[in-house]
């Protein structure tokens, strides 16, 4: 829904000059659901479950046949900006980006 683990990951690298991000979410009630303007915007996406994964390839088969994706397989457990939740994002984020 776009509520907590997103948006947390989009402030955590808001500030970090390597990266833009942008917090979307999946579902039609999420705060911000994605678009196809952002998938052509990202040139890798980071999904918090499996399932949001198949849901982007299920949603948009072209753009994603494109787009590099990683799934996180960050659980729905935390609120916005919980520590935990921030090194969870660190951990399995900043992997992809130093390489």
């Amino acid at each position: 829904m776009n509520k907590w683990r997103s948006p947390t990951a989009e402030k955590v690298y808001a500030k970090q000059q390597r990266v833009n991000a942008r917090s979307r979410g999946t579902s039609k009630k999420a705060r911000r659901t994605i678009t196809v303007d952002d998938i052509k915007w990202a040139d890798v996406i980071f999904a918090m479950e499996d399932k949001h994964r198949q849901q982007l390839q299920s949603r948009f088969p072209g753009e994603m046949a494109y787009t590099e994706i990683h799934v996180l397989d960050i659980p729905d457990e935390y609120q916005f900006m919980d520590p935990e939740l921030v090194q969870c994002i660190q951990d399995s984020v900043d992997g992809f980006l130093n390489h």
